[in-house]
Protein backbone atom coordinates (compact mmCIF):
# COMPACT_ATOMS: atom_id res chain seq x y z
CA UNK A 1 0.00 0.00 0.00
CA UNK A 2 2.69 2.64 0.49
CA UNK A 3 4.19 1.64 -2.09
CA UNK A 4 1.36 1.99 -4.03
CA UNK A 5 1.09 5.43 -2.62
CA UNK A 6 4.76 6.67 -3.15
CA UNK A 7 4.45 5.47 -6.77
CA UNK A 8 1.53 7.83 -7.10
CA UNK A 9 2.97 10.65 -5.70
CA UNK A 10 6.20 10.07 -7.60
CA UNK A 11 4.86 9.23 -10.84
CA UNK A 12 6.13 10.27 -14.23
CA UNK A 13 3.76 12.41 -14.75
CA UNK A 14 4.43 14.21 -11.62
CA UNK A 15 8.12 13.66 -11.50
CA UNK A 16 7.80 15.82 -15.18
CA UNK A 17 5.78 18.59 -13.37
CA UNK A 18 8.70 18.66 -10.60
CA UNK A 19 11.51 18.98 -12.31
CA UNK A 20 9.28 21.70 -14.80
CA UNK A 21 10.68 25.64 -13.57
CA UNK A 22 7.03 26.91 -14.81
CA UNK A 23 5.21 24.23 -12.67
CA UNK A 24 7.76 24.62 -9.77
CA UNK A 25 6.85 28.35 -10.10
CA UNK A 26 3.26 27.82 -9.45
CA UNK A 27 3.87 25.65 -6.51
CA UNK A 28 6.45 27.31 -4.91
CA UNK A 29 4.13 29.68 -2.80
CA UNK A 30 1.93 26.49 -1.77
CA UNK A 31 5.06 24.68 -0.77
CA UNK A 32 6.51 27.34 1.12
CA UNK A 33 3.12 28.03 2.98
CA UNK A 34 2.69 24.46 3.49
CA UNK A 35 6.12 24.10 5.24
CA UNK A 36 6.27 27.97 7.60
CA UNK A 37 2.45 26.50 8.42
CA UNK A 38 3.99 22.81 9.05
CA UNK A 39 6.78 24.56 11.23
CA UNK A 40 5.11 26.60 13.33
CA UNK A 41 2.54 24.06 14.44
CA UNK A 42 5.04 21.74 15.39
CA UNK A 43 7.19 23.90 17.97
CA UNK A 44 3.81 24.42 19.45
CA UNK A 45 3.19 21.00 19.84
CA UNK A 46 6.90 20.21 20.85
CA UNK A 47 6.14 22.44 23.89
CA UNK A 48 3.69 19.36 25.29
CA UNK A 49 6.59 16.74 24.46
CA UNK A 50 6.96 15.55 28.09
CA UNK A 51 8.06 11.82 27.35
CA UNK A 52 10.64 12.84 24.66
CA UNK A 53 11.40 15.96 23.39
CA UNK A 54 10.76 15.17 19.99
CA UNK A 55 7.35 13.16 20.54
CA UNK A 56 3.98 14.57 22.07
CA UNK A 57 0.60 14.14 22.38
CA UNK A 58 -0.50 17.12 20.28
CA UNK A 59 0.60 17.28 17.24
CA UNK A 60 -1.87 19.16 14.93
CA UNK A 61 0.99 19.23 11.61
CA UNK A 62 -0.35 16.01 10.85
CA UNK A 63 -4.01 17.31 9.98
CA UNK A 64 -2.22 20.02 8.51
CA UNK A 65 -0.38 17.92 6.05
CA UNK A 66 -3.45 15.72 5.29
CA UNK A 67 -5.84 18.74 4.33
CA UNK A 68 -3.00 19.79 1.95
CA UNK A 69 -2.29 16.87 -0.02
CA UNK A 70 -6.25 16.26 -0.02
CA UNK A 71 -6.48 20.20 -1.01
CA UNK A 72 -3.69 20.52 -3.36
CA UNK A 73 -2.52 17.08 -4.45
CA UNK A 74 0.76 14.87 -3.86
CA UNK A 75 2.94 17.53 -5.42
CA UNK A 76 3.24 19.62 -2.64
CA UNK A 77 4.87 17.18 -0.42
CA UNK A 78 8.30 19.09 -0.12
CA UNK A 79 6.62 21.83 1.89
CA UNK A 80 5.96 18.79 4.71
CA UNK A 81 9.11 17.16 3.93
CA UNK A 82 11.11 20.62 4.31
CA UNK A 83 8.53 22.10 7.76
CA UNK A 84 8.69 18.36 9.18
CA UNK A 85 12.52 18.52 8.43
CA UNK A 86 13.44 21.90 9.88
CA UNK A 87 11.27 21.31 13.17
CA UNK A 88 13.09 18.47 14.32
CA UNK A 89 16.34 19.64 13.34
CA UNK A 90 15.82 22.95 15.79
CA UNK A 91 14.47 20.61 18.35
CA UNK A 92 16.81 17.19 18.82
CA UNK A 93 19.42 15.30 16.28
CA UNK A 94 21.16 15.32 13.70
CA UNK A 95 20.33 16.09 9.61
CA UNK A 96 20.35 12.73 8.99
CA UNK A 97 17.95 11.66 11.42
CA UNK A 98 15.92 14.86 11.11
CA UNK A 99 15.65 13.99 7.19
CA UNK A 100 14.80 10.36 8.29
CA UNK A 101 11.97 11.33 10.59
CA UNK A 102 10.51 14.25 8.14
CA UNK A 103 10.61 11.39 5.47
CA UNK A 104 8.22 9.49 7.60
CA UNK A 105 6.22 12.31 8.04
CA UNK A 106 5.98 12.81 5.22
CA UNK A 107 5.40 9.31 3.79
CA UNK A 108 2.62 9.26 6.75
CA UNK A 109 0.94 12.21 4.95
CA UNK A 110 0.73 10.55 1.85
CA UNK A 111 -0.19 7.61 2.88
CA UNK A 112 -3.20 8.94 4.27
CA UNK A 113 -4.16 11.18 1.52
CA UNK A 114 -3.81 8.22 -0.75
CA UNK A 115 -6.07 5.62 1.11
CA UNK A 116 -9.04 8.66 2.02
CA UNK A 117 -9.00 9.10 -1.82
CA UNK A 118 -8.88 5.97 -2.71
CA UNK A 119 -11.72 4.42 -0.55
CA UNK A 120 -12.94 7.04 1.30
CA UNK A 121 -13.86 10.26 -1.30
CA UNK A 122 -11.07 12.33 -0.98
CA UNK A 123 -12.11 15.90 0.44
CA UNK A 124 -15.02 14.55 0.15
CA UNK A 125 -14.86 12.41 2.67
CA UNK A 126 -17.15 13.83 5.31
CA UNK A 127 -20.12 13.89 3.16
CA UNK A 128 -21.63 10.29 3.74
CA UNK A 129 -21.14 8.05 6.97
CA UNK A 130 -19.44 5.32 5.30
CA UNK A 131 -16.68 7.69 4.54
CA UNK A 132 -16.61 9.80 7.30
CA UNK A 133 -15.63 6.46 9.04
CA UNK A 134 -13.25 5.26 6.73
CA UNK A 135 -10.85 8.20 7.09
CA UNK A 136 -11.24 7.99 10.73
CA UNK A 137 -9.36 4.60 10.20
CA UNK A 138 -7.16 5.60 7.78
CA UNK A 139 -5.92 8.90 9.07
CA UNK A 140 -6.57 8.67 12.87
CA UNK A 141 -5.36 4.80 13.47
CA UNK A 142 -3.55 3.59 10.04
CA UNK A 143 -1.07 6.28 8.63
CA UNK A 144 0.15 7.70 11.68
CA UNK A 145 1.58 4.22 12.48
CA UNK A 146 4.29 4.85 9.97
CA UNK A 147 5.24 8.34 11.05
CA UNK A 148 5.90 6.67 14.27
CA UNK A 149 7.56 3.68 14.11
CA UNK A 150 10.14 5.70 11.40
CA UNK A 151 10.34 8.34 13.77
CA UNK A 152 10.91 6.42 17.17
CA UNK A 153 13.01 3.74 16.08
CA UNK A 154 15.35 6.53 14.05
CA UNK A 155 16.23 8.00 17.47
CA UNK A 156 16.77 4.65 19.26
CA UNK A 157 18.79 3.53 16.27
CA UNK A 158 21.08 6.96 16.92
CA UNK A 159 21.08 6.98 20.52
CA UNK A 160 18.35 9.69 21.11
CA UNK A 161 16.16 7.95 22.82
CA UNK A 162 16.29 4.39 24.46
CA UNK A 163 14.68 1.12 23.38
CA UNK A 164 13.55 0.49 26.56
CA UNK A 165 11.28 3.63 26.13
CA UNK A 166 10.37 3.00 22.48
CA UNK A 167 6.58 1.89 23.95
CA UNK A 168 5.94 5.21 25.32
CA UNK A 169 7.50 7.24 23.03
CA UNK A 170 5.66 5.22 19.75
CA UNK A 171 2.40 5.27 21.57
CA UNK A 172 2.48 9.56 22.45
CA UNK A 173 3.88 9.91 18.59
CA UNK A 174 1.00 7.73 17.03
CA UNK A 175 -2.05 9.14 19.54
CA UNK A 176 -0.59 12.49 19.00
CA UNK A 177 -0.49 12.17 14.97
CA UNK A 178 -4.06 10.73 14.93
CA UNK A 179 -5.40 12.82 17.05
CA UNK A 180 -3.83 15.71 14.70
CA UNK A 181 -5.73 14.51 11.61
CA UNK A 182 -8.82 13.63 12.75
CA UNK A 183 -9.21 16.87 14.30
CA UNK A 184 -7.06 19.40 11.80
CA UNK A 185 -7.60 18.07 8.58
CA UNK A 186 -11.57 18.10 8.53
CA UNK A 187 -11.22 21.83 10.21
CA UNK A 188 -9.55 23.24 7.26
CA UNK A 189 -11.18 21.48 4.40
CA UNK A 190 -14.46 21.74 5.44
CA UNK A 191 -13.99 25.91 6.13
CA UNK A 192 -12.10 26.07 2.90
CA UNK A 193 -14.76 24.34 1.02
CA UNK A 194 -17.48 27.73 1.40
CA UNK A 195 -15.82 30.31 4.00
CA UNK A 196 -19.61 31.20 3.83
CA UNK A 197 -22.44 31.46 6.85
CA UNK A 198 -25.36 29.99 5.77
CA UNK A 199 -27.37 30.92 9.08
CA UNK A 200 -30.23 33.00 9.39
CA UNK A 201 -30.78 35.10 12.04
CA UNK A 202 -32.37 32.40 14.12
CA UNK A 203 -29.48 29.78 13.57
CA UNK A 204 -26.68 32.20 14.43
CA UNK A 205 -28.23 33.34 17.87
CA UNK A 206 -29.14 29.15 18.31
CA UNK A 207 -25.15 28.60 17.40
CA UNK A 208 -24.14 31.51 19.87
CA UNK A 209 -25.77 29.99 23.01
CA UNK A 210 -24.64 26.40 21.60
CA UNK A 211 -21.11 27.88 22.33
CA UNK A 212 -21.66 29.80 25.21
CA UNK A 213 -23.12 27.01 27.25
CA UNK A 214 -20.03 24.28 25.62
CA UNK A 215 -17.74 26.61 27.04
CA UNK A 216 -19.03 27.68 30.34
CA UNK A 217 -19.67 23.39 30.65
CA UNK A 218 -16.02 22.91 29.41
CA UNK A 219 -15.15 25.35 32.24
CA UNK A 220 -16.57 24.02 34.84
CA UNK A 221 -15.05 20.35 33.82
CA UNK A 222 -11.53 21.29 32.85
CA UNK A 223 -11.22 24.84 34.18
CA UNK A 224 -11.28 26.85 37.67
CA UNK A 225 -14.92 27.59 38.09
CA UNK A 226 -15.48 24.88 40.48
CA UNK A 227 -11.83 24.13 41.53
CA UNK A 228 -12.62 22.04 44.81
CA UNK A 229 -13.05 18.34 43.93
CA UNK A 230 -14.26 18.33 40.23
CA UNK A 231 -11.13 17.08 39.30
CA UNK A 232 -11.70 13.57 40.79
CA UNK A 233 -15.06 13.15 39.11
CA UNK A 234 -15.69 11.70 35.48
CA UNK A 235 -17.79 14.76 34.32
CA UNK A 236 -16.61 14.64 30.75
CA UNK A 237 -20.18 13.00 29.67
CA UNK A 238 -21.51 16.43 29.96
CA UNK A 239 -19.85 17.49 27.11
CA UNK A 240 -21.36 15.16 24.69
CA UNK A 241 -25.08 16.78 24.33
CA UNK A 242 -23.71 19.69 22.81
CA UNK A 243 -21.83 18.17 20.46
CA UNK A 244 -24.52 16.23 19.42
CA UNK A 245 -26.35 19.43 19.47
CA UNK A 246 -23.84 20.75 16.46
CA UNK A 247 -23.80 17.60 14.77
CA UNK A 248 -28.20 17.39 14.10
CA UNK A 249 -28.52 21.17 14.18
CA UNK A 250 -26.07 22.30 12.15
CA UNK A 251 -23.46 20.07 10.32
CA UNK A 252 -19.85 18.53 9.70
CA UNK A 253 -18.33 21.91 9.89
CA UNK A 254 -19.97 22.81 13.05
CA UNK A 255 -19.36 20.26 14.73
CA UNK A 256 -15.62 19.58 13.96
CA UNK A 257 -15.52 23.77 14.92
CA UNK A 258 -17.48 22.71 18.40
CA UNK A 259 -15.36 20.09 19.05
CA UNK A 260 -11.93 22.16 18.38
CA UNK A 261 -13.49 24.36 21.06
CA UNK A 262 -13.96 21.55 24.03
CA UNK A 263 -10.69 19.97 22.86
CA UNK A 264 -8.53 23.45 23.16
CA UNK A 265 -10.30 23.92 26.93
CA UNK A 266 -9.30 20.38 27.23
CA UNK A 267 -5.92 20.63 27.09
CA UNK A 268 -5.40 23.73 28.91
CA UNK A 269 -7.19 22.41 32.18
CA UNK A 270 -5.35 19.31 32.09
CA UNK A 271 -2.14 21.11 31.50
CA UNK A 272 -3.12 23.39 34.55
CA UNK A 273 -3.97 20.39 36.95
CA UNK A 274 -7.62 20.88 36.46
CA UNK A 275 -10.28 18.31 34.83
CA UNK A 276 -10.94 14.20 35.13
CA UNK A 277 -7.94 13.45 33.17
CA UNK A 278 -5.05 14.67 35.35
CA UNK A 279 -2.83 12.30 36.85
CA UNK A 280 0.46 12.64 37.89
CA UNK A 281 2.40 11.94 34.73
CA UNK A 282 1.24 15.22 32.17
CA UNK A 283 2.02 12.80 29.30
CA UNK A 284 -0.18 10.44 30.82
CA UNK A 285 -2.90 13.11 31.45
CA UNK A 286 -2.44 14.22 27.61
CA UNK A 287 -3.06 10.87 26.18
CA UNK A 288 -6.01 10.21 28.23
CA UNK A 289 -7.29 13.55 26.56
CA UNK A 290 -6.63 12.71 23.37
CA UNK A 291 -7.78 9.40 23.44
CA UNK A 292 -11.11 10.76 24.77
CA UNK A 293 -10.91 13.52 22.09
CA UNK A 294 -10.46 11.65 19.02
CA UNK A 295 -13.61 9.26 20.32
CA UNK A 296 -15.68 12.09 20.63
CA UNK A 297 -14.35 13.54 17.39
CA UNK A 298 -14.97 10.36 15.18
CA UNK A 299 -18.32 9.85 17.04
CA UNK A 300 -20.00 13.48 16.41
CA UNK A 301 -18.38 13.59 12.84
CA UNK A 302 -20.55 10.15 12.20
CA UNK A 303 -23.24 11.65 13.60
CA UNK A 304 -22.92 14.48 11.71
CA UNK A 305 -22.59 12.91 8.74
CA UNK A 306 -25.80 10.69 9.70
CA UNK A 307 -27.85 14.54 10.16
CA UNK A 308 -26.20 15.71 6.69
CA UNK A 309 -27.59 12.90 4.61
CA UNK A 310 -30.65 12.83 6.35
CA UNK A 311 -31.12 16.88 5.40
CA UNK A 312 -30.26 16.30 1.75
CA UNK A 313 -32.49 13.04 1.19
CA UNK A 314 -35.15 15.01 2.79
CA UNK A 315 -34.54 17.90 0.22
CA UNK A 316 -34.04 15.53 -2.88
CA UNK A 317 -37.88 14.08 -1.54
CA UNK A 318 -38.81 17.44 -1.79
CA UNK A 319 -38.19 18.29 -5.09
CA UNK A 320 -38.69 15.09 -6.64
CA UNK A 321 -42.17 15.85 -5.27
CA UNK A 322 -42.59 18.60 -6.99
CA UNK A 323 -40.75 18.05 -10.48
CA UNK A 324 -41.23 16.46 -13.43
CA UNK A 325 -38.87 13.32 -13.86
CA UNK A 326 -38.00 13.83 -17.61
CA UNK A 327 -37.62 17.73 -18.06
CA UNK A 328 -36.52 18.71 -14.78
CA UNK A 329 -39.33 21.47 -14.73
CA UNK A 330 -41.87 21.69 -11.79
CA UNK A 331 -44.98 19.68 -12.03
CA UNK A 332 -48.29 20.27 -12.48
CA UNK A 333 -48.69 20.14 -8.55
CA UNK A 334 -45.91 22.71 -7.68
CA UNK A 335 -47.84 24.68 -10.85
CA UNK A 336 -51.24 25.04 -8.90
CA UNK A 337 -49.22 26.24 -5.95
CA UNK A 338 -47.20 28.75 -7.32
CA UNK A 339 -50.58 30.08 -9.27
CA UNK A 340 -52.26 30.02 -5.78
CA UNK A 341 -49.65 32.25 -4.03
CA UNK A 342 -49.53 34.63 -6.96
CA UNK A 343 -53.23 35.17 -6.93
CA UNK A 344 -52.62 35.58 -3.21
CA UNK A 345 -49.80 38.00 -4.03
CA UNK A 346 -51.32 40.18 -6.92
CA UNK A 347 -54.26 40.41 -4.61
CA UNK A 348 -52.28 42.28 -1.76
CA UNK A 349 -50.55 44.06 -4.37
CA UNK A 350 -52.50 44.66 -6.78
CA UNK A 351 -49.65 43.98 -9.31
CA UNK A 352 -50.85 41.52 -12.35
CA UNK A 353 -49.19 38.58 -13.38
CA UNK A 354 -48.81 36.70 -16.59
CA UNK A 355 -49.42 32.50 -17.63
CA UNK A 356 -48.03 31.24 -20.80
CA UNK A 357 -49.81 28.15 -22.00
CA UNK A 358 -47.26 26.70 -24.58
CA UNK A 359 -48.15 23.46 -26.42
CA UNK A 360 -45.97 21.14 -28.75
CA UNK A 361 -47.24 21.02 -32.55
CA UNK A 362 -47.38 17.45 -33.46
CA UNK A 363 -45.66 15.63 -30.91
CA UNK A 364 -48.20 12.24 -32.48
CA UNK A 365 -45.93 12.76 -35.70
CA UNK A 366 -42.85 13.18 -34.06
CA UNK A 367 -43.19 9.77 -31.92
CA UNK A 368 -44.66 7.72 -34.59
CA UNK A 369 -41.93 8.78 -37.21
CA UNK A 370 -38.94 8.76 -35.17
CA UNK A 371 -39.71 7.05 -32.02
CA UNK A 372 -40.71 8.06 -28.32
CA UNK A 373 -36.98 8.28 -27.31
CA UNK A 374 -37.16 11.43 -29.97
CA UNK A 375 -40.39 12.39 -28.68
CA UNK A 376 -39.27 12.52 -25.25
CA UNK A 377 -35.90 14.45 -26.67
CA UNK A 378 -38.39 17.25 -28.42
CA UNK A 379 -40.01 17.88 -25.19
CA UNK A 380 -36.94 18.22 -22.92
CA UNK A 381 -35.69 20.75 -26.05
CA UNK A 382 -38.33 23.02 -25.59
CA UNK A 383 -37.68 22.64 -21.45
CA UNK A 384 -34.32 23.84 -22.18
CA UNK A 385 -36.12 26.82 -24.14
CA UNK A 386 -38.33 27.40 -21.56
CA UNK A 387 -35.29 27.71 -18.86
CA UNK A 388 -33.11 30.34 -21.44
CA UNK A 389 -36.10 32.50 -21.23
CA UNK A 390 -37.14 32.25 -17.72
CA UNK A 391 -36.30 34.65 -14.94
CA UNK A 392 -35.23 33.52 -11.34
CA UNK A 393 -38.82 34.43 -9.96
CA UNK A 394 -40.61 32.67 -13.34
CA UNK A 395 -41.61 29.42 -12.98
CA UNK A 396 -41.42 27.20 -15.95
CA UNK A 397 -44.06 23.71 -15.75
CA UNK A 398 -44.61 20.81 -17.69
CA UNK A 399 -48.53 21.47 -17.54
CA UNK A 400 -49.30 17.49 -18.56
CA UNK A 401 -48.23 15.53 -21.77
CA UNK A 402 -47.06 17.83 -24.71
CA UNK A 403 -48.30 20.86 -23.14
CA UNK A 404 -46.15 23.02 -20.61
CA UNK A 405 -46.64 26.30 -18.72
CA UNK A 406 -44.87 29.44 -17.60
CA UNK A 407 -45.90 31.51 -14.72
CA UNK A 408 -44.56 35.36 -14.73
CA UNK A 409 -44.83 37.61 -11.86
CA UNK A 410 -45.40 41.32 -12.54
CA UNK A 411 -45.74 41.02 -16.09
CA UNK A 412 -48.13 42.55 -18.26
CA UNK A 413 -49.95 41.28 -21.39
CA UNK A 414 -47.80 43.17 -23.70
CA UNK A 415 -44.68 41.84 -21.88
CA UNK A 416 -46.43 38.45 -22.40
CA UNK A 417 -46.63 38.06 -25.40
CA UNK A 418 -43.44 39.23 -26.37
CA UNK A 419 -41.96 36.68 -24.77
CA UNK A 420 -44.35 34.21 -26.10
CA UNK A 421 -42.83 35.73 -29.59
CA UNK A 422 -39.11 35.02 -28.56
CA UNK A 423 -40.08 31.36 -27.15
CA UNK A 424 -41.40 30.64 -30.43
CA UNK A 425 -38.56 32.15 -32.73
CA UNK A 426 -36.16 30.54 -30.23
CA UNK A 427 -37.92 26.50 -31.06
CA UNK A 428 -38.02 27.39 -34.32
CA UNK A 429 -34.49 28.42 -34.94
CA UNK A 430 -33.30 25.10 -32.95
CA UNK A 431 -30.84 23.16 -35.10
CA UNK A 432 -31.37 20.01 -33.80
CA UNK A 433 -33.78 17.10 -35.69
CA UNK A 434 -36.79 16.96 -35.74
CA UNK A 435 -37.51 20.33 -36.33
CA UNK A 436 -40.20 21.42 -33.13
CA UNK A 437 -42.78 24.51 -33.59
CA UNK A 438 -45.19 25.51 -30.80
CA UNK A 439 -48.76 26.84 -29.99
CA UNK A 440 -48.85 29.77 -27.21
CA UNK A 441 -51.73 30.62 -25.59
CA UNK A 442 -51.43 33.89 -23.06
CA UNK A 443 -53.53 34.87 -19.61
CA UNK A 444 -53.29 37.63 -17.29
CA UNK A 445 -54.85 37.88 -13.75
CA UNK A 446 -57.05 39.25 -13.03
CA UNK A 447 -58.26 40.09 -16.30
CA UNK A 448 -58.08 36.81 -17.93
CA UNK A 449 -59.75 35.12 -15.23
CA UNK A 450 -59.92 35.84 -11.28
CA UNK A 451 -59.43 31.89 -10.45
CA UNK A 452 -56.92 29.88 -11.12
CA UNK A 453 -59.26 27.52 -13.48
CA UNK A 454 -60.43 30.28 -15.40
CA UNK A 455 -57.04 31.52 -15.45
CA UNK A 456 -55.90 28.36 -17.69
CA UNK A 457 -58.75 28.46 -19.18
CA UNK A 458 -58.61 31.90 -21.03
CA UNK A 459 -54.64 30.83 -21.64
CA UNK A 460 -55.67 27.35 -23.27
CA UNK A 461 -58.43 29.64 -25.37
CA UNK A 462 -55.79 31.66 -26.40
CA UNK A 463 -53.41 28.88 -27.07
CA UNK A 464 -55.98 26.82 -29.34
CA UNK A 465 -56.72 29.75 -31.01
CA UNK A 466 -52.99 30.10 -32.36
CA UNK A 467 -52.92 26.37 -32.55
CA UNK A 468 -55.86 26.90 -35.05
CA UNK A 469 -54.58 29.41 -36.83
CA UNK A 470 -51.55 27.27 -37.68
CA UNK A 471 -52.97 24.57 -39.18
CA UNK A 472 -55.17 26.89 -41.58
CA UNK A 473 -51.39 28.40 -42.35
CA UNK A 474 -50.24 24.93 -43.49
CA UNK A 475 -53.48 23.85 -45.09
CA UNK A 476 -53.22 27.05 -47.70
CA UNK A 477 -49.52 25.87 -47.63
CA UNK A 478 -50.01 22.47 -48.91
CA UNK A 479 -52.60 24.05 -51.53
CA UNK A 480 -50.38 26.48 -52.80
CA UNK A 481 -47.96 23.93 -52.65
CA UNK A 482 -49.52 21.65 -55.79
CA UNK A 483 -49.04 21.31 -59.06
CA UNK A 484 -50.87 22.82 -61.34
CA UNK A 485 -54.08 20.52 -63.16
CA UNK A 486 -53.74 18.83 -59.85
Amino acid sequence: MIEACFAQAFSKSDFVRTVSLIEWKREIPAVVLLAVAYYVAGKLGLTLAFVHPSSTAVWAPSGIALAAFLLFGYRVWPGVLLGAFFVNWTTLGTPLTSLAIAIGNTAEGLLAAYLVSRFGGGRKAFDTVSNTLKFDLFAGLAAPIVAATIGVATLCSFGFATWANFRPVWLTWWLGDGTGALLIAPLIILWTADLRLHWNKAQFLEISVLLFALILTSETIFGRLFVSGTHAYPLEYLCIPFLLWAALRFGQREAITVTMFLSGIAIWGTLHGTGPFVTPSKNDSLLLLQAFTAIISAMTMALAAISTQRRRMEVEVGNLAVTDPLTGLANYRRLVDVLDAEVKRSNRTNRTFSVLLIDMDHLKAINDRHGHLTGSRALCRLADVLRVYSRSIDTAARYGGDEFALVMPETSEREAQHVAARICARVVDDPEQPPISVSIGTAVYPKSGETIDRLLDAADRSMYEMKNFHHEAESDAKVTSRPAGD
